[in-house]
């Protein structure tokens, strides 16, 4: 039984904190780590039971999803109680290859705690076509450090394509120069736009797939793979640790966008947006939801609108 096979933890967790230091240990004592790891489970519901138990005894917020897939988590709380977090994590096998990366932020970046079982970790909407074994998914695309990424364009130059593997609205406010972003509000809409031929002619040529963390290329990339792009690639680790490495002084271009209250991180101090006013032709990287009760839109809205007050107009997107 896989609940037998998770770890006793409550009897360790004091005494990991002093076991592993993560990176960014100055300023604020409280963190947010992004992980995930594509490992079959045959029991997804004793994992997430699981799961909850361990992160409400820590205190820590966030999302988690857990499937037969494997498992994708954002939580935030004190650095000692992610540490003890992650060593719990570690004394269950199949998530001991899990890479943690460390993000600022705090426990109230997330309004609650949610763990929820998926048919997918990540929603593409073809859960039969994954395939995963003990080193991840199957006939994924060829990984890319950011070095290695650097390298690939300097010897194929235009050649090479950045395929963004995010939704589109994400992309407004950063991106990899010149990268092609497909018309998708979800991560549904990616295989139908795979499917459509209007990206058949990159089949034979570099394709790199990037997104935050690194989990929708694992997708992604597969999903091309299997339908005849030849020369797909992942950027491993994601933008994320593409920012660590190179900021915004190699190929990235403006800030990430990240699915809590943050909404937005930089790499650099005093970056200068490129994201575009709803309202007008002003520069910005603030979202905001439409003030219409009915529209959900996330809108980009630059401080002179703000200030004019512009979010108790009409509904924009109507």
């Amino acid at each position: 039984m896989v609940a037998r096979e998770i770890p006793s933890w409550r009897t360790n967790v004091g005494q990991w904190n002093h076991l592993w230091q993560p990176r960014f240990m100055t300023g604020t004592r409280q963190k947010i780590i992004l992980y995930y790891i594509f490992r079959p489970l045959s029991d997804p519901l004793a994992i997430s039971l699981w799961q909850r138990t361990l992160c409400e005894s820590l205190d820590l917020r966030g999302r988690i999803l857990v499937s037969e897939h494997g498992i994708n988590g954002t939580v935030g709380g004190e650095v000692e109680d992610l540490t003890s977090y992650i060593k719990a994590n570690k004394e269950y096998k199949p998530f001991k290859g899990i890479e943690y990366k460390w993000s600022e932020g705090k426990r109230e970046d997330f309004p609650r705690l949610k763990v929820k079982v998926r048919e997918e970790i990540v929603a593409f909407g073809i859960a039969s076509e994954v395939k995963v074994d003990a080193q991840g998914i199957v006939g994924g695309g060829e990984y890319l450090s950011p070095e290695a990424l650097h390298e690939l364009v300097k010897g194929h130059g235009d050649q090479v394509t950045f395929f963004d593997a995010r939704n589109e609205f994400e992309s407004r406010i950063g991106r990899f120069a010149g990268a092609i972003v497909a018309e998708t509000s979800t991560t549904h809409d990616f295989i139908r736009e795979i499917d459509s031929g209007k990206f058949d002619h990159l089949k034979n040529t570099p394709v790199v797939t990037y997104c935050t963390g690194g989990i929708r290329c694992e997708i992604l990339s597969s999903a091309m793979k299997s339908r005849g792009f030849e020369q797909v690639y992942q950027l491993e680790g994601g933008i994320i640790e593409y920012g660590e490495a190179f900021g915004n002084k190699g190929l990235w271009e403006g800030s990430l966008y990240v699915f809590d209250r943050r909404m937005t991180v930089d790499f650099e101090p005093d970056l200068a947006p490129i994201g575009q006013c709803a309202y007008c032709d002003g520069v910005t990287n603030t979202f905001y939801n439409c003030s219409s009760d009915w529209c959900r839109v996330l809108t980009l809205v630059c401080d002179s609108c703000v200030a004019r007050d512009v979010l108790s107009w009409e509904c924009i997107h109507a």
